[in-house]
């Protein structure tokens, strides 16, 4: 990322180009913590090189975890090769910092939440500002000890003192895959058989991830079951490319009549690809063509052809899979015609930031029409965008879509403090740079 911390962002007209994105930020994720419970060397090609992904293994070395790097170049991919421990982690002499992830806070405090050892979780002020509640009312129901001791109740810093887990059916009262994810991975300390409700459909990465590692998993209708005592067997994984990052250039290349672009290698998984499927509905022309069959992680290549779009509502049961998306989807709709309506998005109000002030303010100040709502947001679109200056307020997604406005916003586009995209998407500048929006 740019040493000034800052992007000017000009207009651009149609482009045509090919991308690879970075990896998967959640399957990287998930692939460190399960990977260093295995019983043996794992390697993991394309392991996403962000500062949240890092921030994960780093965890895991503390809990005894043996990890070798190596890296092609400095925003290339990387390949970890992970030495499992037979599920035997080990004591850290001090506390785990998490950085910038609630991810990887949350899965780790799933693992954390069996373990005979005391251990603290931490990360900065932002990570310290999101509500742990969820995961810890179900950690504590199968007998965690553990205390949110950070100025803001139900926040981390979070404090496991390190009990034996008793297993339970535990009906997740809000669609979320990291409260999921804990449950099913605390479960793998606990004794008998633990069984997750969900009330809708949420991204299957953990179940898909435990089964590339032998672990036996049990599926009715919306429960998941494990049974405690399994030991993951070592694998390799290859992480495919994040649907997340590719939705900026998705949506560039949708709203932009003339522009063609081909992003190769990315994540399929249908519990992820909500963000396809809304674009698809505002008119886009994205064509799909798989690469992998059979179990694991869907992959394939999805090329676009710019068109006029136009607005659409998103709400109900689409948005827990679409939550991460959903910044520059309003971008979408900006550039589009029509309205576009997005409800039931309140989980937005504790990510990085406030995503929905942050959405409303800088698209405003952008001369978009927009009209926030408790739970997100109605924008009129085909309204003129011009440049201005943006606060990111830390929040790597914001950035990033907003460099994306910036492409179709009359004159130059300042995103400040970009430093945060270093979390999901080292990169990204030079991608930007590709398509035309950076010029020398």
């Amino acid at each position: 990322m740019s040493s000034s911390n800052l992007l000017k962002i000009r207009p651009t007209e149609h482009f045509s180009a090919d991308l690879t994105v970075p990896g998967d930020k959640s399957i990287s994720h998930r692939a460190a913590i399960i990977a260093g419970l295995a019983n043996g060397p794992c390697l993991i090609s394309n392991y996403l090189a962000s500062e949240d992904c890092l921030n994960t293994l780093r965890a895991m070395e503390r809990l005894g975890v043996s990890c070798e790097y190596s890296k092609a170049n400095q925003d290339g991919p990387m390949e970890v090769m992970v030495h499992g421990t037979s599920m035997g982690l080990s004591s850290p002499s001090s506390t785990i910092d998490c950085g910038n992830s609630g991810t990887g806070m949350r899965l780790l405090a799933g693992i954390l939440a069996g373990q005979k050892f005391e251990s603290t979780l931490t990360g900065d002020d932002s990570l310290c500002s999101r509500p742990m509640g969820r995961i810890i009312k179900p950690l504590e129901r199968m007998g965690a000890q553990l205390e949110a001791t950070g100025k803001t109740e139900g926040c981390a810093p979070l404090v496991f003192q390190g009990r034996a887990l008793n297993s339970i059916h535990y009906i997740m009262p809000v669609a979320s895959a990291q409260v999921k994810s804990a449950v099913l991975l605390a479960g793998l300390f606990a004794q008998g058989k633990t069984t997750v409700e969900q009330p809708s459909e949420t991204r299957d990465h953990t179940e898909r991830m435990l089964s590339d590692f032998g672990i036996q998993l049990g599926f009715e209708g919306n429960k998941i079951s494990i049974e405690g005592g399994q030991i993951p067997k070592a694998t390799n994984l290859d992480v495919p490319g994040d649907i997340s990052s590719a939705a900026f250039w998705l949506v560039a290349a949708a709203a932009r009549e003339g522009s063609r672009l081909k992003i190769r290698k990315v994540g399929l998984n249908p519990t992820r690809t909500a963000v396809v499927n809304v674009l698809l509905r505002m008119g886009a022309k994205i064509q799909e063509t798989a690469t992998s069959q059979g179990e694991g992680e869907p992959t394939g290549d999805l090329e676009v052809h710019g068109s006029e779009l136009h607005g659409t509502d998103i709400s109900g049961k689409e948005i827990p899979n679409l939550i991460d998306e959903i910044p520059i989807l309003a971008v979408a709709g900006a550039l589009a015609r029509g309205t576009m309506t997005i409800r039931d998005a309140g989980e937005l109000r504790v990510k990085e930031s406030d995503r929905i002030r942050t959405v409303v303010d800088n698209l405003l100040a952008m001369g978009a029409n927009v009209t926030e709502h408790d739970d997100g947001m109605t924008i009129k679109g085909g309204v003129n965008l011009h440049g201005a200056s943006l606060d990111c307020f830390g929040d790597h997604r914001i950035a990033m879509a907003f460099s994306i406005a910036g492409l179709f916003a009359e004159g130059e586009t300042v995103i400040l403090n970009t430093e945060c995209i270093a979390t999901s998407y080292p990169g990204f500048e030079e991608d930007l740079r590709t398509v035309g929006g950076i010029r020398p």
